[in-house]
């Protein structure tokens, strides 16, 4: 009997989403740090999922380093020097490998530097030597330069926004990587640049034309000659060169590739102006007022311009000071809750105080140094040691309930809020800091809407002080001629 030949292939990435607007900063314990499978149950011999050889071919994967962080404000050079650091030096020490499987998001800003993965991408390359395969799985939200599409073979998105399908495009990525292994692939990329700036909260695959454009994926990719195509909306929040929306198609045919490319950039930048909101949008003073007049609940509201699961540094309390103005909620006749600000000095004076305690405190401006709201009230719920937030603590202020967290920490469970004794049935207005609400919000809605808050996450794209954009670029400049989307082939030379 042969015995199956084994190829080894490393687990590895550093990943998260960075707004350059944000006052925040993501520094190294801001990552959670993975050496393990846990984040790929497929992987497991138990799961009945992964093949024990694919022609001929026994894959060995070896975890190295993958490094995660909530999105935030730009990655710290010294933060992403270490993670770095840490993840080249495991490649050498469990190397030779034959294949490399890079877990990022995409949309990771580091200051002074432009284009981290594709310098992660570089460096990994130069570890693992020419002839290695390199796959990555991204968010549909990460950017894909020309120079990343040079140094990474099969790089795979989400097609999904909520993302539903994480640990898919996961496998994914892996089986496309261990298939190229098992056949010897010679695999041609074909990759374009549209110059077209997306917020994610017009681009949900919840409504056309995303829908119909993310649904054509699974078709094209059964086309002979191709393995992949994905596209990355990118992330409208970092003003760096490489921001735009960017198309990817792998296989083995050039023309095939080609060929897809040229259609999904087309169907892009023919639908450029359909892109909307997903869910009415109006100023918050709106929001508030349509929010209070509507018998339906729960009603959400999405306080979307410091949205922390987008970038927002969370600690802007500019939502907040518009529900305490607010005559019917000052008053108590109508309530509220609002989901959340990080302020570790607020959070303290409210442990201190104790649920029924009383409490002025000032909240806000914890990293942008904007002037903080007055929070005058008793202090509702206390909840010490929440693994993503610290201790936490809600403020009744007349009929607003505000949610303050030592850490920043998003609100994407109906469960999140009940853990603090703040049930949405029973208040008049629920308001997250988010954008589109994620699956259990969305769920849960009887209504919702979208209040277009200032933060470093606006949806006001054209109010940002952008500089180093690729110009021109839609919608920033609307006279602008037709781009040139003739896509470019690449094949990585061994």
């Amino acid at each position: 009997m042969t015995t199956p030949a084994t190829r080894r292939v490393a687990i590895c990435g550093i990943g998260t989403e960075s707004s350059t607007f944000s006052a925040h900063r993501t520094g190294y314990h801001d990552f959670t740090l993975w050496h393990d499978f846990s984040r790929y149950p497929f992987l497991r011999q138990d799961s009945g999922r992964w093949p024990e050889e694919v022609a001929g071919v026994r894959v060995e994967f070896v975890p190295i380093l993958v490094a995660r962080a909530l999105p935030g404000g730009q990655v710290t050079r010294e933060a992403y020097d270490r993670l770095e650091s840490e993840l080249l030096a495991g490649l050498r020490a469990a190397g030779p490998f034959d294949g490399v499987y890079l877990d990022l998001h995409g949309a990771m800003h580091v200051e002074g530097r432009d284009d981290a993965e594709a310098a992660l991408a570089a460096a990994v390359r130069d570890v693992v030597g020419p002839g290695a395969p390199i796959a990555a799985s991204m968010d549909l939200h990460g950017q894909v330069s020309r120079r990343f599409a040079e140094l990474v073979d099969l790089p795979t998105a989400y097609r999904t926004a909520p993302h539903v399908d994480v640990e898919e495009t996961r496998e994914r990525a892996c089986r496309l990587l261990v298939r190229a292994l098992a056949e010897n692939l010679d695999v041609v990329r074909s990759w374009v640049r549209l110059p077209l700036l997306l917020p994610g909260e017009r681009t949900s695959t919840r409504l056309d034309p995303a829908a119909a454009i993310y649904a054509r994926l699974p078709e094209i990719e059964r086309r002979p000659g191709v393995l992949d195509a994905s596209i990355w909306i990118g992330y409208a929040w970092a003003d760096a060169p490489r921001s735009s929306v960017n198309i990817l198609t792998t296989g083995t045919s050039p023309e095939a590739v080609t060929a897809a490319t040229a259609e999904l950039a087309g169907a892009l930048w023919r639908s450029r102006d359909a892109f909307a909101f997903a869910m009415p949008a109006l100023s918050p003073r709106a929001a508030i007022e349509q929010a209070l007049s509507s018998p339906q609940r729960p009603y959400f509201v999405s306080d979307s311009g410091d949205n922390p699961t987008a970038g927002g540094s969370g600690d802007a309390a500019f939502f907040l000071s518009g529900l305490l103005s607010t005559p019917a909620l000052a008053g108590g006749g109508k309530s509220a809750v609002w989901a959340s600000c990080v302020d570790p000095t607020a959070v303290a004076a409210c442990v201190a105080a104790g649920v029924g305690g009383e409490v002025t405190v000032r909240v806000g401006g914890v990293y942008s140094g904007d002037p903080p709201v007055l929070l005058k009230g008793t202090v509702h719920a206390v909840r010490p040691a929440d693994p993503v937030g610290g201790d936490l603590a809600v403020v009744r202020a007349g009929g607003v309930h505000a949610v303050l967290t030592t850490r920043r920490k998003p609100y994407h469970l109906v469960k999140d809020l009940t853990d603090l004794d703040l049930d949405p049935w029973r208040h008049d207005l629920t308001a997250i800091k988010i954008g589109y609400l994620e699956p259990d919000l969305h769920q849960a809605a009887a209504a919702s809407i979208l209040a277009l808050t200032p933060g470093g996450v606006s949806q006001d794209l054209s109010a940002l002080p952008y500089t180093r954009l690729t110009r021109p670029i839609h919608p920033l400049d609307p006279a602008m001629p037709a781009p040139d989307l003739t896509p470019v082939l690449l094949r990585r030379s061994h």
